[in-house]
């Protein structure tokens, strides 16, 4: 059993980063272990979740992980804490497109069942916040809506009026935010700027975030709410029973890591290892060389195009992953990765790996994806079937090889086809999370082992 809750709003950019960042620093500062989780497929937040926390900051979403394996990897992000912050996704009840809610903050807070804290931004509002917790508390009464943080308070007389409206609906609050509590943290096209990016400001941020949440929420009453959660009947999820691990040797699996390549879940090291690789990160703004036996070679997402001039200007590893790639060594690259695959991303060289090139955009591409593998590769079988996400402002022409990494149906019900897979590379821009599809990662493990043989 571990005491946890959901920071959640109304709407977005309401402040429930702001709040659920500061619970966790705050938190962690009076000496709790806590383990901070962040729902559907944001990267950025659970970064500044890791450093307000000193551990791994987590995702949960049924989409790509299915329902069934939300609690266990839930109780596994778990381990070693004493109390969980989760940090929901847009407004309570938005979900994925075309569904009752399926995979909103508030599916995640009743698998869990976990107590759920409004955010409400309060600008412009008075009496009305009744009516507003009052819809939102009766819409499904399989949320627990538990409390109430008020943001961008005006004054002391607003402060007063909310808190009659919120007593009216017998809501209590939790704390009170002013109306000029602003924070730096930098920003850019996809949201905030990653916390390995931010490198000092993100510290400051999160610093700036606990000082604000210490000061401004009870934290006592936090810790009670979260302790009244019931128990969770769930066994903790196991990357080694997920991937099946067995005895083999152990092959070198280099990770592209540092400010560029920061699009990654937990999860995927923790199976890598599981499945008997020895991971390496490489940062490849940084190192001129893979790991010494590199035998397979992980390209996550990120944002190569904006450090694209040092990416091009590292011509060394730049032209060993061309070479490494071009030898039938199995590369694994999203996003980001496969923008670093390319001949050029806005004009500046990158691998050359794959004959295409990439640009930003002003259009958002941005969507979960029901993907089925076109092209066997070290990741896939053909057929196979796994759920993705697709997040960029950069496209890239052509967007496909002549051996499809994938397939699926837009949204008008055209087929389409997206990716590349020659000899070992897969490349695409979807987004998987390796915990709903952990055969890919045995798979891939394997292929590397093999060639390294």
């Amino acid at each position: 059993m571990i005491p946890r809750l959901v920071v959640a709003a109304p709407a977005s950019g309401s402040g429930k980063t702001t709040v659920a960042t500061g619970l966790v620093a705050a938190l962690r500062r009076r000496g709790r272990a806590v383990a901070p989780f962040k729902v559907g497929p944001d990267y950025i937040d659970p970064g500044y979740h890791a450093l307000a926390a000193g551990r791994p900051g987590r995702n949960l979403d049924p989409v790509l992980v299915g329902e069934d394996r939300i609690g266990p990897l839930f109780a596994h992000g778990c381990r070693g804490a004493d109390i969980a912050v989760v940090e929901g996704v847009m407004g309570l009840f938005d979900g994925r497109s075309g569904t009752r809610g399926h995979a909103s903050t508030a599916h995640l807070a009743t698998l869990l069942a976990a107590p759920v804290v409004l955010v409400v931004d309060a600008r412009g509002q008075s009496r009305s916040l009744a009516a507003l917790l009052h819809g939102f508390r009766g819409f499904d009464p399989a949320v627990r809506l538990a409390g109430v943080v008020l943001n961008r308070v005006g004054s002391e007389h607003h402060e007063r009026v909310l808190r009659e409206a919120c007593d009216e609906v017998g809501l209590p609050v939790l704390g009170v935010l002013g109306r000029h509590s602003a924070l730096a943290v930098p920003s850019r096209h996809l949201g905030l700027v990653t916390a390995a990016e931010g490198g000092d400001d993100a510290r400051r941020a999160v610093a700036a975030m606990a000082d604000l949440v210490d000061a401004a929420v009870d934290l006592d009453a936090v810790v009670r709410l979260a302790g009244s959660a019931p128990e969770l009947p769930v066994t903790a999820w196991d990357p080694a029973l997920a991937v099946g691990a067995e005895e083999r040797r152990r092959p070198v699996v280099a990770v592209a890591g540092g400010a560029a390549f920061t699009f990654g879940y937990a999860e995927h090291t923790e199976l890598l290892r599981a499945a008997g690789a020895e991971v390496v990160v490489v940062d490849p703004l940084r190192d001129e060389r893979l790991p010494e036996r590199t035998a397979g070679l992980v390209l996550p997402g990120g944002f190569p195009e904006q450090h694209a001039a040092e990416l091009a200007d590292n011509a060394a590893l730049r032209a060993e992953v061309a070479r490494f790639a071009a030898a039938g060594r199995p590369v694994h690259a999203e996003c980001g990765g496969l923008l670093y695959l390319a001949a050029e991303l806005d004009g500046r060289p990158m691998c050359g790996v794959l004959d295409a090139r990439g640009r930003m955009t002003e259009r958002l591409t941005l969507g979960y994806r029901d993907a089925v593998a076109g092209t066997e590769s070290a990741l896939h079988p053909v057929g196979a079937r796994v759920s993705g996400h697709e997040f960029h402002r950069t496209v890239l022409e052509p967007g496909v090889g002549a051996s499809p990494a994938w397939h699926w149906r837009g949204p008008t019900g055209r087929a389409l086809s997206e990716g590349f897979v020659s000899g070992g590379v897969h490349a695409s821009y979807l987004h998987t999370h390796p915990a709903g599809d952990p055969a890919s990662v045995a798979r891939f493990v394997a292929r590397c082992a093999d060639l390294a043989s």
